[in-house]
């Protein structure tokens, strides 16, 4: 008897082991797919396009894609009685380049973007899925996120390295460092008295090199941490994407730790 528990004991913790290790695992088997949502704690409309959001990263509820959410908060609502503080121009600048890109006469928020080629209201969950889906079928570059480490001068370090690009001409290479979970009691504007939560906070957002056809790349890069910010609570995002902004053709996500 004794034999048989130490046995058994022994296959079930190679099965938690395997579990374990297995989200990693399938995760870096996974297509990835870069969910981009613009909205802000202004906007009273924004709110169920955060749960979307929230679920989207908790559930991963498309097989065969790993999907890499992103929340970025826009600073046009500011003036309207709540200075967001997650906000920043650059995120509305960036939402502006998409509107052209997709021929919109004008911004809004909640704005879901899924891989750089599909757009529509953040909070609509079917076309979420629908978009994840397509996107999770599009072959992709490879993207490696290796050596995260963290040092004293508040600075997250890391290896970001990608595969050949495929016949689409260039690319750019960003790096992301975002909030894994953040929330705000928010004391006036159209959410005034409402607690709020989020995912996947953008707090910077770099363009580190760029890629040409046939071309690989590899960098090593250095990211300022907010002041103030959590170190357990980042997690680190590289993504390749056309001009434009345009079609996301590889990423990756590594938590910081």
């Amino acid at each position: 008897m004794p034999k048989l528990f130490a046995l058994t004991a022994l296959i079930c913790t190679a099965f938690a082991w395997l579990f374990a290790s297995g989200a990693d695992q399938s995760s870096n088997n996974a297509a990835p797919v870069l969910v981009e949502l613009f909205t802000s704690e202004g906007c009273s409309s924004c709110p169920p396009a955060d749960r979307l959001l929230q679920d989207l990263d908790h559930s991963q509820p498309v097989p065969g894609a790993q999907l890499i959410v992103l929340s970025e908060h826009v600073d046009y609502w500011n003036h309207l009685g709540w200075n967001d503080p997650y906000s920043s121009r650059f995120f509305s600048d960036r939402q502006s380049a998409y509107s052209s890109h997709f021929g919109l006469k004008s911004v809004y928020t909640p704005q879901m973007v899924v891989d750089g080629n599909a757009e529509f209201v953040g909070n609509d969950s079917r076309q979420a899925k629908q978009a994840c889906e397509k996107a999770g079928g599009t072959p992709k570059i490879d993207v490696r996120i290796s050596g995260v480490t963290v040092d004293g001068s508040n600075a997250v370090h890391a290896r970001i390295e990608t595969g050949r690009l495929a016949a689409s001409g260039k690319a750019d290479v960003f790096v992301v460092l975002a909030l894994n979970r953040a929330e705000s009691q928010v004391d006036s504007g159209e959410n005034s008295g409402r607690r709020l939560s989020h995912v996947g906070v953008v707090r910077s957002l770099t363009r580190i090199g760029s890629l040409e056809e046939g071309k690989s790349f590899g960098q090593d890069v250095s990211v300022r941490i907010p002041p103030g910010t959590d170190r357990g609570n980042l997690r680190l995002i590289a993504f390749v994407q056309e001009p434009g902004p345009g079609k996301v053709v590889g990423a990756a996500i590594q938590l910081v730790r």
